[in-house]
């Protein structure tokens, strides 16, 4: 027979270690299996082969890089404009995140500053985007346990926050909306814009939280499946390179927007010495994958204050800068009736023309969703990166997988990666 019962080892199911098994190395009842990628939790591309003494997780390894898209090689094939694109994808669930990061490296790496409206609408959509991420995230870790309405309340809402990149983006799923400098377009009007926003921050997003946490928070079965599974200390987050939320329910007191601020999160942010914006950084202790369930939750909250905070002190005047052209696609309404614009955008946009990039290299990360979503571009004075790496978090969350399910039973498999929300296209090498 393939598989044979063996006598019970004198081991229960509160047992969350292997010590018992170093006595039996070669024992008989241990079995491969494979976990994905056709889980509906691995997102169709993540594998993890688990080897498990009954429903015990003894070892498991995740394969990594199952995607094959060779996006960072094509940062070398993209000029800085193009490659939002690519970035975009990266991170499918809050791609705005991803658009306005990269181009964050960008300008530092050119020299080009952005303008005041530049930094509050870039500010107010990378929380948008935030709360896109998340809602999803905790929505999703009720759905892995069976519970199909917490991930309907999250869900639901990310319809709307879709409604609202539109809008600005004239985009609903890959907005690519950040251009070096500033965007492709300006909102189209700064009232509706507001209205939408303050509708959903004010009206809809209150009562989304409050049913979240009354259908959650205090739900047996939904805390007995997550706390005290898939701990991580301190110690080990900060060894592994942890960031996030992730890191942020061990006790990992790091948050980029405080500690390397950007956008509308540093002082001055404005130039005539406006402050920047308030906020809590929400960390926790246990390290479990409850912990990191709350964290989020109390994320979102977080950045609502934030966007309440700018949402009326959208500065009037351009989105680009005006004063730097050789960095600035003319708007379209420009080209049409002038002569310097419609040369400008073929200066910038012809295969054998376009930025007179520096020769040096420049790493530059923001506070994303996830953690810490870094690129590292280094630029040989062509209008293409010579390399464009990427520093996701997923990538590094995934790699501590093992170290937090073994122990574990095979039901735990989905809490754990829930938690951890792993983006796949993050995954891509």
């Amino acid at each position: 027979m393939p598989y044979t019962l063996q006598p019970d080892e004198g081991y229960g199911l509160d047992i969350e270690s292997t010590e018992y098994l170093k006595e039996r190395p070669q024992a008989g009842d241990r079995w491969i299996l494979n976990f994905g990628p056709q889980h509906p939790a691995t997102h169709t591309t993540l594998r993890l082969v688990l080897e498990l003494d009954g429903e015990r997780i003894v070892r498991a390894t995740p394969h990594i890089g199952y995607l094959h898209s060779g996006f960072e090689k094509l940062g070398e094939h993209h000029d800085y404009n193009q490659y939002v694109c690519t970035v975009s994808r990266m991170d499918y669930v809050s791609p705005i995140v991803n658009d306005i990061a990269w181009h964050l490296a960008v300008e530092r790496l050119l020299g080009v500053p952005i303008t005041p409206r530049c930094t509050v609408v870039r500010t107010i959509l990378a929380e948008l985007g935030r709360l896109q991420n998340h809602l999803l995230c905790v929505g999703a870790a009720a759905l892995d346990l069976g519970a199909l309405t917490g991930f309907l309340y999250g869900f639901n809402e990310r319809e709307f926050l879709y409604d609202i990149i539109e809008y600005v983006s004239g985009q609903r799923f890959h907005p690519d909306w950040s251009r070096v400098g500033g965007a492709w377009r300006d909102i189209p009007d700064d009232e509706v814009f507001k209205r939408m926003v303050k509708e959903f921050i004010n009206v809809r997003m209150a009562k989304t939280i409050a049913d979240l946490e009354t259908l959650l928070n205090r739900n047996r079965i939904f805390v007995d499946r997550l706390q005290g599974v898939g701990i991580i200390s301190r110690e080990d987050a900060c060894a592994w390179s942890l960031s996030g939320p992730v890191a942020r329910a061990s006790g990992v007191r790091q948050d980029i927007r405080k500690s390397e601020p950007y956008l509308c999160f540093a002082n001055n942010w404005d130039g005539n010495g406006a402050e920047a914006v308030s906020f809590q950084v929400a960390v926790a202790t246990s390290g479990d994958c409850l912990a990191r369930y709350l964290v989020r939750v109390e994320e979102i909250k977080q950045s609502i204050g934030i966007i309440r905070q700018l949402i009326d002190r959208i500065p009037s005047g351009p989105i680009d800068p005006q004063s730097d052209s050789k960095h600035r696609i003319a708007p379209q309404g420009d080209v049409y009736g002038s002569i310097e614009a419609t040369i400008q955008v073929f200066e910038l946009m012809m295969h054998n023309r376009g930025w007179t990039a520096p020769v040096g290299e420049v790493y530059n990360a923001i506070e994303s969703p996830n953690g810490e979503l870094g690129y590292y571009i280094v630029a040989n004075g062509t209008k293409y990166p010579w390399r464009a790496r990427t520093r996701p978090p997923s990538y590094l969350h995934f790699s501590v997988f093992p170290k937090l399910i073994e122990g574990h039973q095979l039901a735990d498999v989905v809490a754990v990666v829930g938690s951890l929300n792993i983006i796949a296209a993050e995954l891509d090498r």
